[in-house]
């Protein structure tokens, strides 16, 4: 091989390594670009990954809270359908006790014991009455105003009469207590 040819070579090698720099050079462009991709992915699939957790404890939360309203709130429906009974046994106790007639004492005895007992069991399923005094302040939400009347002593928006019971189931309403309230005008 002569001089020239040699020289030739090295060239061609030379173009070669120059080739190959050039390869090595995008290579770790395409490797930094890749790094940044793969950083990007990761973000990403971090933050899909800290939502999916939150979702997670949120839909935990909101399965706690929501058992714990039917523990409260599941017998509503039972605790309003017995609402009735306890106002047909206060009247029948009521109209026992006012009444001239004589009632034997074992079933005014039963009657007060059965009442008893109703009144114990909605204590037990968190049943409370609401029993407003007459000269309380109407609260609407608690009061159901049956009607109105002019009452000389009272002040408006007193209770005048108490006609029914009301009761809260925890801190539900369950019904309000139906009262008469005073409409006397400020003199």
């Amino acid at each position: 091989m002569s001089k020239k040819t040699e020289d030739l070579q090295t060239l061609d090698e030379l173009a070669a390594e120059g080739d190959e720099m050039e390869a090595a050079s995008a290579d770790g462009e395409t490797g930094f670009d890749e790094i940044e991709a793969l950083r990007a992915e990761r973000d990403e699939f971090r933050d899909k990954f800290m939502r999916a957790l939150a979702d997670a404890e949120n839909t935990r939360k909101r399965a706690d809270r929501d058992r714990r309203e039917a523990e409260n709130y599941g017998g509503s429906r039972l605790a309003r359908d017995l609402l009735p009974v306890y106002d047909n046994m206060d009247r029948a106790l009521k109209a026992a006790n006012e009444g001239e007639e004589k009632v034997p004492d074992s079933l005014l005895e039963g009657i007060e014991l059965t009442m008893r007992e109703l009144i114990n069991v909605f204590k037990k399923h968190g049943v409370k009455p609401i029993t407003p005094e007459v000269g309380e302040k109407f609260d609407p939400k608690m009061h159901e105003a049956m009607f109105e009347a002019p009452l000389p002593g009272t002040k408006a928006g007193e209770i005048i009469q108490v006609s029914t019971t009301g009761f809260l189931l925890h801190d539900r309403l369950l019904r309000p207590a139906q009262v008469g309230v005073s409409s006397m005008k400020a003199s």
